[in-house]
């Protein structure tokens, strides 16, 4: 069965506040929230809830590709690694960061090497870090980690188990499709996914180009353990909203 998550803030809008996006996500038997502020970690940790992810570092633009963003992006990428560790969250965020005129393959090269100097301390304290995959078509202009063989390429580089991917259906849609494929072939080097609706990352709906029920029957085949976390912008009523997204996912 799939596990689902939530990332709150998607879903804490239209007047409907934090506090009852949570309990109702509990109610409906959502088993994680996430990437949301700390002072709402209580709550979800007292309704039986995990947190499946959080951010590692920030900003989304700037990240291990260029060799200049190394230092800022490790010492926030360990102070995330204890963090998590401190909170049972088993999953951080990285971002590649954008181009800006590197190459595939330096970008690439730059990445792993950034990246090995933060991989012992997550194997040391149990923490995947999960490189996201974001399209550049639409939403992220430049960003270099946009297509699924050069994250893996990443993984790879860095040669570590708790090295993955987060593979975000709504952004692979957009850059290269082929949903299910990309899944099964890569599934050793996925550590968390993201859903969305394409186009205009809404509902999980029969408006919109992906058929998640398909998409998460070959999740589930495979044998994946971790979370799938939605993280569309409701187009109406989000309690309503996180209903019909279980519903849909819940295979």
């Amino acid at each position: 069965m799939i596990k689902q998550s939530i990332n709150l803030n998607c879903f804490a809008r239209n007047g409907v506040p934090h506090e009852k996006v949570i309990r109702r996500a509990a109610e409906i038997g959502y088993r994680s929230v996430e990437m949301m502020g700390q002072e709402h970690w209580g709550l979800v940790r007292e309704l039986g809830l995990d947190i499946a992810i959080i951010g590692g570092h920030r900003p989304l633009p700037v990240g291990f590709n260029h060799k200049e963003n190394h230092d800022s992006a490790v010492d926030q990428m360990l102070a995330s690694i204890e963090l998590a560790a401190a909170n049972g969250i088993p999953a951080l965020i990285c971002f590649s960061g954008n181009r800006k005129g590197v190459s595939e393959e330096e970008g690439r090269d730059n990445c792993i090497e950034g990246l090995r100097r933060v991989i012992g301390a997550a194997e040391e304290k149990g923490i995947t870090v999960c490189m996201e995959l974001l399209n550049s078509k639409v939403n992220h202009k430049d960003y270099q980690c946009d297509r699924v063989a050069w994250g893996v390429e990443v993984c790879k580089g860095v040669g570590s188990p708790c090295m993955k991917l987060l593979f975000d259906i709504y952004h692979v849609q957009i850059m290269e499709g082929d949903l299910i494929r990309n899944i099964r072939d890569h599934i050793d080097y996925i550590g968390h996914f993201h859903t969305a609706g394409n186009p205009d990352r809404r509902d999980l709906d029969d408006q919109q180009e992906i058929y998640y029920p398909a998409v998460m029957r070959a999740i589930a085949a495979t044998g994946y353990e971790g979370y799938v976390g939605h993280e569309f912008v409701p187009k109406a009523d989000p309690l309503a909203a996180l209903q019909a997204a279980f519903d849909v996912c819940n295979v």
